[in-house]
């Protein structure tokens, strides 16, 4: 079998933790996966972004391009001009992208355009909200991708039903667990516990960073007039990201006492912390997963999931944007009326990204999706007697 050559493309943290044990396996095969890591730049200071490689064992970016925040479609096209004459330099066989973020769909887009193979890993979830940016870039990047990867049967179910091909469809697990597995041990080494004079299980984490959150005032009064009712009962850290803390300064929010707000922290740290608390309030699709993973009760500020395994087989709640809902439940939680007997979903087992590597290595590596489309074409345009303009 010749060398596959693959670019695998990063752009914001929760990259960082899909991609890692996949880089990890592809070293493995060294011997048949030509590898190179590219990060557009996305989230791009050190603390969002450059602790994250070090600590995930990633190594430096092969390529950066520095592309740097913006609008959506701003941050878009800075990424497709950018990422453009890299493919034409490279040549690469094929472009691995993972989640839902800008990056991921405008680096899928110039890969498709221009004829190179295009594998989504995380495929197929969907919220069903098209008011999320994030909703658009799973669609469309499933759209335009050969190889879709997924982290479960639900996931499969959607991609059917949007009638993509059964045969560019493999469910592989869920390759964010496989990073959180492999760290575990590590993080035990974390002193981020003893820095915050903290107990195991004797406090909350909260973390907030979308848009249709921390950017409207009333929803950020909201949670933090919860969380005041919260913490008189459970202490509370709020590592924030740099967006929600600009917000709070913009807004005049202050956090209730109780709610200790600090910096974002790298991912052993954060992870130490997450996983010794007592339940994690937060409006992120990954730490729905990893709590589930763990047992950790999960609340999450949010209307919708495109993870709907974490509450039919997980310990994720659904609080929406309702202080009163978050209050409910974490009162339920504190008093143990619910139960951790979520079982982990399938293939949540730490080898997702082996899965990755052997779905990659044995693709059919004659026609793309793309070519069977436009074979497929051509031949009913001949066969209805098509009539050229040429």
């Amino acid at each position: 079998m010749a060398m596959i050559k693959v670019v695998n493309v990063v752009g914001a943290r929760p990259n960082f933790m899909k991609m890692a044990p996949i880089i990890a396996a592809m070293r493995k095969r060294g011997g048949e996966i030509e590898q190179l890591l590219l990060h557009t730049g996305q989230h791009y200071d050190e603390a969002m972004s450059g602790s994250f490689f070090r600590d995930l064992g990633m190594g430096a970016p092969d390529i950066n391009l520095e592309t740097g925040s913006g609008s959506h479609a701003e941050q878009t096209a800075r990424v497709m001009l950018a990422f453009e004459p890299v493919l034409i330099r490279r040549q690469p066989d094929w472009v691995v992208v993972v989640g839902d973020v800008n990056s991921t769909f405008a680096c899928a887009l110039v890969a498709s355009k221009l004829g190179v193979k295009v594998a989504h890993v995380e495929a197929g979830l969907r919220s069903f909200d098209r008011t999320m940016p994030e909703e658009i870039n799973r669609a469309l990047t499933d759209r335009i991708s050969d190889l879709l990867l997924t982290p479960s049967r639900d996931a499969d179910e959607n991609l059917l039903r949007e009638g993509l091909e059964p045969r560019s469809i493999v469910r592989v697990g869920n390759v964010m667990i496989d990073t959180l597995h492999q760290q575990l041990e590590r993080a035990k080494s974390s002193k981020i516990l003893a820095a915050l004079a903290l107990e195991p299980r004797r406090y909350a984490v909260v973390t907030s960073h979308r848009p249709t959150n921390v950017d409207n005032q009333e929803r950020l009064r909201n949670l933090f007039s919860a969380l005041k009712e919260i913490v008189r009962h459970l202490p509370a850290v709020f590592p924030a990201h740099p967006r929600t803390q600009a917000r709070m300064r913009e807004f005049g929010v202050e956090p209730p006492e109780g709610v200790r707000v600090i910096d974002p922290l790298g991912y052993q740290d954060f992870l130490k912390l997450w996983s010794n608390s007592r339940m994690v309030m937060t409006d992120s699709g990954g730490l729905q997963e990893e709590t589930t993973a763990l047992g950790i009760p999960c609340l999450t500020l949010r209307e919708n999931t495109e993870r709907p395994i974490t509450i039919t087989q997980g310990t994720n709640h659904l609080v929406g944007s309702s202080g009163q809902r978050l209050t409910t439940v974490a009162r339920r939680i504190l008093n143990d009326e619910y139960t951790n007997e979520g079982r982990v979903p399938e293939l949540w087992d730490g080898h997702a990204a082996e899965r990755i590597i052997e779905a990659l290595l044995n693709f059919d590596h004659g026609l793309t999706r793309r070519q069977h489309m436009v074979s497929a074409v051509s031949a009913m345009n001949a066969g209805a007697g098509v009539i050229s303009s040429k």
